[in-house]
């Protein structure tokens, strides 16, 4: 695809996201769009927003990689995005739901690194001694393409889905955790609502984030001291859709709640 068609779909989902107003899916409109190129389109969106907002790069996301999130939008692998600053919102604030298009809530836990993490051939014993510790973590998806329409391309393009993400207050180590099988609840107005179990996530969110480093490889990218990488949901996604309280928590670590208006 030419650079012009890859900058329209950029713009296409900016606006959608800024008007809060989906578009139909790109793969749809440009046939030719393939996960290059819409990868592409995510890094066109994150000069954009650095060059006309002010923001930052601060790490990446892993998105689909159980299999009740495949099965949930329709798709059969992974897919993956780009995180900015201005992703992140704080615990305990109030969330408009107007803010957003057709969210859903999910539960994973967050990854902070220590040390430089690429691909290729890189191990979960590579990734462990990268991280400096983990914090439960809420990931608010939310996609700009009609009703959630999408393919891998449309996906990826929408930069993975994401919508916003909250930071839990406890931070561990990898060594006070067992990621392999940490149950995780999602409560809306102190009703269950959901319930999974990092297993989930490939097993543990440390192999999910060795695949992530190895699957980018191919553009070359590299993972760096200090970037936040959020390797999964653990649970099925819910949907965000009227307002009041969520607590998201992880059996013996940490919650997350916030307010929904």
């Amino acid at each position: 695809m030419s650079a012009t068609e890859l900058n329209e779909i950029a713009d296409a989902l900016r606006n959608a996201r800024l008007n809060r107003v989906p578009i139909p899916p790109p793969k749809e409109t440009y046939p030719a769009l393939d996960p290059k190129g819409a990868f592409e389109v995510q890094r066109i969106t994150l000069r954009t927003a650095i060059e006309k907002d002010g923001d930052r790069h601060v790490g990446y996301k892993l998105g689909n990689i159980a299999k009740v999130m495949q099965d949930a939008f329709g798709l059969d692998q992974p897919d993956y995005g780009i995180l900015r600053a201005s992703h992140f919102l704080y615990e305990g604030t109030s969330i408009r739901l107007d803010q957003f298009i057709k969210p859903y809530v999910e539960l994973e836990p967050a990854l902070v690194l220590k040390d430089r993490l690429k691909g290729p051939n890189v191990t979960v014993a590579d990734v462990i001694g990268a991280v400096d510790y983990a914090l439960p973590a809420v990931e608010i998806i939310d996609s700009r393409v009609r009703n959630w329409e999408i393919g891998l391309e449309d996906t990826l393009a929408d930069n993975g889905s994401v919508g916003r993400i909250i930071l839990g207050g406890t931070p561990r180590r990898l060594t006070d955790l067992s990621l392999g099988n940490t149950a995780g609840v999602l409560r809306f107005d102190g009703r269950e609502v959901q319930t999974g179990n990092t297993r989930n996530i490939l097993g543990n969110p440390l192999a999910a984030t060795a695949w992530l480093v190895n699957r980018l490889t191919e553009y070359d990218v590299e993972f760096l001291p200090g970037q936040v990488i959020m390797p999964g949901s653990c649970l099925k996604a819910m949907p965000m859709d009227k307002p009041g309280r969520w607590t998201c928590t992880f059996e013996g670590w940490g919650a997350v709640e916030f307010d929904v208006v």
